[in-house]
């Protein structure tokens, strides 16, 4: 098992003759008439962390809120059939109505980039693990243990690092199990433990930041297995500057995302 620090974290250096079509497309699939706020904590972080275009596709009745908070992302449609991305990210705020069942199907069949599976999407997965086990796409999972224990029934918390690697590896994913000491499993057997992060995260909207960092680093070019433990890292750091700043019990998921720009030129700075 290995403990990620700040060594461990690189970025890849920005070439002075870039644009934004270097630092990745990347498809936001999340929201739903009730959790708006889910998108925009995805999105917002996507950006915050580097992607050079951010498309969020919401149902149209949530896109006039949406585009009263969010400046940078572009707002688009459900109809997202080929729609070509360097990486892109489901369920944050999908909802589980029978329309979000049939979108994590044909994203999870789609012959496309890297996909990030989190919070509802998940928990519809579960109800079909035969569509998880059979699809094409390199998945990255980003589940807390109460929708980890939905795709593993008999999942044993004294026993979390054994379950995660397993997971990981039986599913050929790399599967993000959140929580105290997030870990980061990979299909090849490796286990990241991560040692960022603070109580005052535990709050409705982090995770969702976190998935849109781990999408953002995945489309502009990281792998998704260090994609997944560089992004759990930059996540608890931000949480951690938050929380010096106001404290653990009045920080939010929306102090992070500026947190989140400290923490990132923080590292660029070092190297």
């Amino acid at each position: 098992m290995i403990e990620i620090r700040r060594e461990s974290i690189n970025l890849p250096v920005r070439a002075r003759d870039s644009h934004k079509g270097s630092y990745g497309r990347v498809l936001l699939l999340c929201g739903s008439g009730k959790y708006s706020g889910a998108a925009y904590f995805s999105a917002q972080a996507a950006v915050n962390t580097g992607s050079g275009l951010v498309f969020l596709s919401t149902p149209r009745r949530i896109r006039p809120i949406l585009a009263a908070k969010l400046n940078e992302p572009i707002l688009i449609g459900r109809s997202v059939k080929d729609f070509r991305c360097d990486a892109a990210l489901i369920g944050c705020g999908l909802g589980l109505s029978p329309s979000s069942a049939q979108l994590v199907k044909s994203q999870l069949f789609a012959k496309a980039s890297p996909l990030v599976v989190d919070a509802d999407a998940i928990t519809l997965i579960a109800k079909n693990r035969l569509a998880l086990e059979k699809s094409p796409r390199k998945l990255v999972l980003t589940p807390h243990e109460g929708e980890f224990c939905r795709l593993v029934p008999d999942y044993d918390s004294s026993r979390r690092e054994e379950f995660a690697q397993n997971f990981a590896k039986q599913n050929k994913c790399v599967l993000v199990l959140k929580g105290h000491r997030t870990l980061t499993a990979t299909e090849s057997g490796e286990l990241f433990v991560n040692t960022t992060g603070n109580p005052g995260m535990a709050k409705g909207g982090s995770g969702d930041v976190l998935a849109g960092i781990i999408t953002s680093l995945i489309g502009q070019g990281i792998s998704p297995s260090v994609a997944a433990y560089t992004g759990v890292w930059l996540h608890g750091a931000a949480g951690d500057v938050a929380a010096e700043k106001y404290g653990e019990y009045s920080m939010t998921p929306t102090d992070m995302l500026c947190t989140l720009k400290t923490v990132m030129r923080q590292v660029q700075q070092l190297g």
